[in-house]
């Protein structure tokens, strides 16, 4: 059966990277199309379905950080960012906003394809895999990429809701970052990378909104994190 190829929207004022990066995403199978400032890269996605955006952080007028926030409030469409070389700042800003993954520039093109494979491949991986995951009042479903606390929903974005689900699949073991790096971003972890620990971070913050503190992400010093159940003691 003919599957349809995935469609991305690449949003950067830079006319000459948006024209290689498409023409090289249409190349390998992706239908790739770009806007060149964040307006007019937010009226394609109110009228047209994409699978996934690159975004670029630095761009006169409306940001991409502008961009992300706007997104982000309608919804979790996977967002990889395009940051400045060496420029740590723009990448923990565009995390905690809710960006997936970020590439910095210049950005060789077959990097930014194995990003965007990682972020696509992971989200069909879940859909396959269908059995609803409860760590105590905790429930993820990896069919829908949903989470449930106490009946009410977490709302995750898409590298938000691997992390979970990879850490309630492990509930109560250790995970190495190593290779949380591996099977949530697809990718080793760099010199002083931190994208997984505002990820983390920011699960946390969702799941204790929800659920308070019987179900944590623990860190586990020199190895990774662990989900764990803590029930509450009876008054």
């Amino acid at each position: 059966m003919h599957t349809a190829p995935k469609r991305i929207l690449i949003i950067d004022d830079d006319g000459a990277l948006t024209d290689l990066l498409t023409d090289y995403l249409n190349m390998e199978g992706f239908s790739a199309t770009s806007a060149n400032n964040g307006p007019d890269g937010l009226k394609r996605l109110e009228d047209e379905t994409f699978d996934l955006v690159v975004l670029d952080v630095m761009m006169p007028g409306m940001s991409g950080v502008e961009v992300l926030k706007e997104i982000r409030a309608k919804g979790q469409l996977p967002v990889l960012m395009l940051t400045a070389k060496g420029d740590p700042i723009d990448r923990i800003v565009g995390l905690e906003l809710g960006a997936d993954d970020y590439v910095p520039k210049p950005c060789p093109p077959r990097e930014l394809l194995a990003r965007i494979n990682a972020i696509l491949r992971r989200t069909a991986q879940s859909e396959s895999s269908v059995a609803p995951i409860t760590v105590g009042d905790l429930v993820v479903k990896p069919s829908s990429r949903t989470a449930m606390g106490l009946g009410k929903p977490i709302e995750l974005t898409s590298t938000e809701f691997s992390l979970l689900e990879l850490l309630a699949r492990q509930a109560g073991k250790p995970v190495p970052k190593d290779e949380i790096y591996a099977k949530v971003l697809g990718r080793q972890m760099g010199p002083y990378d931190r994208a997984i620990d505002v990820h983390v971070s920011a699960v946390r913050h969702k799941i204790a909104a929800v659920l308070g503190k019987t179900v944590l992400i623990e860190s586990i010093r020199g190895v990774g994190y662990q989900l764990v159940h803590r029930p509450e003691e009876p008054a």
